[in-house]
């Protein structure tokens, strides 16, 4: 017979104990009451994790203990460690889980961002393409073209205006430049006059009368560069920010166009194909499409047209104006009338700044400010 423990009934009736102990040892008996009253595996906090539960029992063997702590059941409820994830995680808890969702709105954010520029670029790529393709077909003759006769007229009468105004300023430039350059060998020769007549007394009078002279033309001379620095200076603002801001709109027209004529070429194509309910769809997108661009396109077309009509008024003011100064203004100071000259640059409240050695000239400063 077996006891519970599993280990065979030993009786103490008149039997003496091998190695000649008292049969009347307790050394069993307190190992079996050891047994009974410690605590059961079935109870460990490892049971308790698993969501398992286990009625304690003092008479179960303790084998039976020892194999339900190796077996599977008893490992799934332990913890554990996962490389593959690098977390803990147990089976009776939501840690792991918990942990992985804590990145969540961070990456969502990122992932909508990402999302809204890759839709930006789809969009941009697909208008390229499709305004590439029209321009490379209008090129090869094979693409319909939008053209509005009179506006593209005036646009060419723009550009070879400014073309020629851009020439004007060139030369005027020029001639302002050089004479700059006789009026400082005027003032040179006119001081070199001044001190020979100090250094010979013979020859005083002729070197006075020829300094003099000098002077006076030096500075009806300055009077005259004054006039021409106006001059310029309205030409160029006229050339290059007047007219320069129209072709500006002029250029996004255009480009308007190209788009418009692109995405009118896609509607036509699709409304040529078979209806059917996938093709009903396109053409209601590319008709739309197709509005948003030709409102663009209309909107700059009359832009154009208001900035061309105000800059040919615009351009008749000023040079009237202008070229009444250049003419005035060299026609005195080469028939030598000083006040006609003077008189000139107040009509058209033109200040000259005082000659100073210290400071540059405003010719010197114009060039200063062409050079930066």
């Amino acid at each position: 017979m077996m006891s519970d423990l599993g280990y065979p009934n030993i009786h103490s009736d008149n039997v003496e104990a091998p190695n000649g102990h008292d049969p009347d040892d307790t050394f069993e008996q307190d190992l079996r009451n050891m047994l009974r009253d410690g605590p059961n595996i079935s109870d460990s906090p490892a049971t308790m994790q698993s969501g398992g539960v286990h009625s304690p029992s003092a008479s179960k063997p303790m084998g039976d203990s020892m194999y339900k702590s190796s077996s599977p059941s008893y490992a799934s409820s332990t913890a554990a460690y996962n490389p593959s994830k690098g977390t803990v995680y147990s089976s009776g808890s939501q840690y792991g889980s918990s942990q992985g969702s804590a990145g969540v709105p961070g990456s969502q954010r990122f992932l909508e961002n990402s999302k809204s520029k890759l839709d930006a670029l789809k969009t941009w790529g697909v208008s390229t393409y499709k305004c590439t393709r029209q321009i490379i077909s209008e090129k090869l003759g094979r693409g319909s073209r939008t053209v509005d006769l009179q506006l593209e007229a005036q646009i060419e009468v723009l550009r070879d205006t400014q073309r020629k105004y851009a020439n004007i300023l060139r030369l005027s430039k020029a001639l302002t430049n050089h004479f700059y350059q006789v009026v400082l060998t005027q003032r040179a020769l006119g001081e070199a006059f001044t001190d020979l007549a100090v250094k010979s007394p013979e020859l005083q009078e002729e070197f006075t009368y020829n300094a003099e002279t000098q002077r006076n033309l030096c500075k009806n001379g300055e009077t005259l560069l004054g006039a021409l620095n106006f001059f310029t200076s309205n030409v160029n603002t006229l050339c290059n920010k007047t007219m320069e801001d129209t072709l500006i709109t002029v250029h996004q027209y255009e480009s308007a166009r190209i788009e418009y004529d692109a995405y009118r070429t896609d509607m036509e194509a699709l409304q040529l194909q078979p209806r059917d309910s996938a093709t009903v769809g396109k053409v209601e997108e590319a008709k739309r499409k197709y509005n948003v661009h030709k409102e663009k396109f209309d909107k700059l077309r009359g832009d154009v047209a208001i900035k061309l009509r105000f800059l040919e008024e615009n351009k008749v003011k000023v040079m009237q104006k202008q070229l009444l100064l250049f003419h005035n203004a060299i026609s005195s100071y080469f028939s030598g009338n000083q006040q006609a000259l003077e008189a000139t640059l107040k009509q058209f409240s033109i200040k000259l700044k005082p000659p100073s050695e210290n400071q540059p000239s405003f010719l010197e400063t114009d060039l200063q400010d062409q050079r930066h």
